[in-house]
């Protein structure tokens, strides 16, 4: 005699447990993307005595709205040309302060900058380098009027690098340095949810770009920084961790690749996801001191 048996309340259980992983994972896909767009606002402490640095505040108008770019100028030697300095993601000016001495001592003017929703400018939320860019063109539309006469380079880091690649500066600067840049979106968020959440972290991502229309009103496909690449028109210093894992070697590779020339890369050694000059501070100062010597001094 054959006995039957009624799978139903089984499949019913399990249907209901695959829903609630979904919801859950949803929920905390939401959470993830609000924390990583909620905004870095701080107080910058005082420039250091060492620098000379002058307080100032730009306004910025976008979409009708007037946004704050809180930043400090220290001019250095005229006809050295104008350096100006990009932050990483959730900091803020004082990240590239070392950066600013020896290029203070080595006679550049420099301009650092808070980008946007980071330290003492204005923004509601972390766009991954969209809105920062407003504040990139502000920043050189004000360093074109205050020193017409010179030439202009930038250096960004991680997002500083993204921002300044997506602003599609016009004219260009004479020199770029890009640090430990993404080159699209969904890398950069895959490999933080990774770093985050281990392995499975990489399931959220779908969750996290869904959310970027809705939440900052941009979609993945403006957050590609290696499609903008081949429109920046500037010699270009690229430079990333050995042990680098957003982005990684590879990924580096591939910016460099689609940069226009003249290019130059460099591949720090034993460095992942950090501070670069302050890894090797030595070799850092000489790569991109040799760089923009090249470009801000020449007579062209």
């Amino acid at each position: 005699m054959m006995m039957y048996i009624d799978h139903t309340p089984a499949l019913i259980a399990l249907t209901i447990l695959a829903a609630l992983c979904v919801i859950t994972m949803i929920a905390i896909g939401i959470k993830v993307g609000g924390e990583l767009s909620r905004p870095a606002h701080r107080a910058v402490e005082s420039a250091p005595h060492d620098l000379p640095a002058e307080p100032v505040v730009l306004q910025n108008t976008v979409n009708g709205m007037v946004e704050l770019v809180s930043g400090w100028l220290i001019r250095g030697t005229p006809g050295m040309g104008v350096v100006l300095l990009l932050h990483g993601l959730r900091n803020d000016r004082s990240q590239v302060l070392g950066r600013a001495r020896f290029l203070f001592q080595a006679g550049y003017s420099i301009m650092l900058i808070d980008l946007p929703a980071h330290g003492e400018s204005s923004g509601e939320r972390i766009t991954f380098g969209y809105r920062e860019a407003e504040g990139v063109k502000a920043t050189m539309h004000y360093l074109a009027e205050t020193f017409p006469s010179e030439k202009y380079a930038v250096i960004g880091v991680s997002l500083g690098a993204a921002s300044l690649v997506l602003s599609r500066l016009s004219p260009a600067p004479s020199a770029v340095v890009l640090e430990s840049m993404y080159p699209t979106i969904e890398d950069a968020i895959t490999r933080r949810l990774q770093k985050r959440l281990g392995p499975l972290g990489s399931l959220l991502t779908p969750i996290f770009l869904w959310q970027l229309p809705i939440r900052l009103g941009i979609t993945a496909d403006q957050l590609r920084p290696i499609a903008n690449l081949p429109a920046l028109h500037s010699p270009v210093l690229i430079i990333s961790g050995a042990e680098d894992r957003h982005p990684t070697v590879a990924e580096t590779q591939c910016l460099f690749e689609s940069a226009n020339q003249p290019k130059e890369l460099w591949i720090v050694a034993g460095a992942a996801h950090i501070d670069l000059h302050a890894h090797n501070p030595k070799e850092y100062e000489a790569r991109v001191l040799a760089f923009l010597g090249k470009y801000l001094q020449s007579r062209n």
